[in-house]
């Protein structure tokens, strides 16, 4: 692999290859997003290699956001084990250089020679190409206040977004799979690649920083293209922002924030064996949706116009009062809108009480939805749009909030720069 620090050349990732290189499905959705149109004699865009494609990493923003998604991704949240502000600025330099390195297809860092030292990097992704890799960093609630000790001297910077989560009817959150003083998203059009990337960040931060939780996620996008189906069998996250400057990108208000986002994550399983035995018509009723075509009830085609005041015979809507559509969606929150990035998740089975009837006890899967958010504001987005559907979305009876968190994602850095640099120069 190339390394920029000297003219030793190593063998590169890329150099193995030939040539160079939800749920909540409609929160946030005012207008379809149309196919742009190609005039009939333009030439045919070369198709996309994206095993072999890269994602910059330095710039205003962080990439994994309004990146267009990838296939898999592995989320870890990390807790702070360090005493010293100075060990948390060192860890984000590194962590920088690798993060930059490795969605460039490289090492995460030069690879020595010494066989009885541990190595730079694990190499399980030597030979891999780089398959659009994003890494996403954010801070948790503990970077700024833990146990009502100001370890760091930022608790006066905590801003002011970024408020404690509610506790939402009907959650049961596992403490093990909730919170975090740091969180890292990476997603790649290749599960190894994400895995490798966290894992040599998860290494470099010994000392300052242990794991917390993590999470794997994936998303399988149709051969045809078009939007991805969830677990439940519902085109999931047809609907996106209108004005990501607007509901996405923080403004002047957020000050060491500007140019960032708040991502909320939860952990949210679903009870499939209960979902597998209900009748497809009432599937429909729950989501709002139609189910194979994607399309709104009262619809033929997934981007239809939502005509939530249509009525049947009897003069009920047709896309009922506590559909998850309808409480889902910017028109009925006050015009709040969220940019979704969900996976699905499956780790395996074990054993679950169901919490609605028929209260079944026994293996189920553990399966169901990584949630992936990002917001200028949690209190005028994801809170402001659960809080109802907490209570009333009937939804509800199949799926179970976990795990999560909410973290504040700093805006991109430049070159010579390193992650989170604003919040410590203050």
């Amino acid at each position: 692999m190339s390394d920029d620090s000297n003219d030793t050349v190593k063998p590169s990732r890329r150099g193995f290859l030939a040539g160079a290189g939800g749920l909540l499905a409609a929160a946030g959705a005012t207008a379809a997003a149309g196919q742009p149109s190609v005039a009939a004699d333009a030439p045919a865009a070369p198709p996309v290699d994206k095993q072999k494609a890269t994602e910059p990493f330095f710039g205003p923003r962080q990439a994994g956001i309004e990146t267009s998604q990838q296939s898999h991704t592995y989320v870890a949240a990390l807790d702070l084990a360090t005493t010293k502000r100075d060990d948390i600025i060192g860890m984000l330099k590194t962590w920088t250089r690798a993060a930059a390195n490795m969605t460039a297809g490289k090492f995460a860092a030069p690879m020595n020679q010494d066989l009885a030292a541990p190595g730079a990097d694990s190499n399980e992704a030597s030979g891999l190409a780089p398959a659009r890799l994003t890494l996403t960093f954010g801070f948790g609630a503990g970077m700024f206040v833990k146990d009502g000790k100001d370890r760091y001297g930022l608790a006066a910077h905590r801003p002011e977004a970024m408020v404690d989560l509610p506790r939402f009817n009907g959650d049961q959150l596992v403490d093990t799979k909730t919170g975090g003083d740091l969180s890292i998203q990476a997603c790649a059009d290749d599960p190894q690649v994400a895995f490798h990337a966290v894992r040599q960040l998860v290494r470099l931060a010994y000392g300052a920083a242990d794991m917390r939780w993590t999470q794997s996620g994936f998303l399988s996008t149709p051969q045809t293209g078009g939007t991805p189906r969830n677990l439940m069998g519902f085109k999931d996250g047809t609907g996106r922002p209108t004005d990501l400057d607007k509901f996405v990108w923080v403004g002047d208000e957020g000050k060491w924030m500007k140019g960032g986002s708040y991502a909320v994550v939860r952990r949210i399983r679903i009870a499939l064996e209960h979902w597998d035995r209900t009748e497809v018509d009432f599937q429909e009723q729950v989501i709002g949706r139609q189910k194979y075509s994607g399309a709104p009830i009262g619809g033929k085609k997934e981007f239809d116009k939502i005509d939530f005041d249509a009525a049947d015979k009897d003069g009920n809507p047709i896309i009922a009062d506590t559909a998850h559509l309808r409480l889902a969606h910017a028109s009925t929150n006050g015009g709040a809108q969220i940019l979704r990035r969900g996976y699905s998740y499956n780790d395996g089975v074990n054993f679950t009480a169901e919490r609605w009837p028929p209260w079944r006890q026994g293996m189920e899967y553990d399966a169901g939805l990584l949630f992936v958010a990002y917001q200028r504001d949690p209190r005028t987005g994801f809170i402001k749009i659960f809080e109802k559907m907490s209570k009333l979305d009937m939804l509800n009876q199949f799926v179970t909030h976990t795990g999560g968190g909410l973290f504040a994602c700093p805006r991109g850095v430049a070159d010579g720069e390193y992650i989170g640099q604003p919040l410590f120069e203050i």
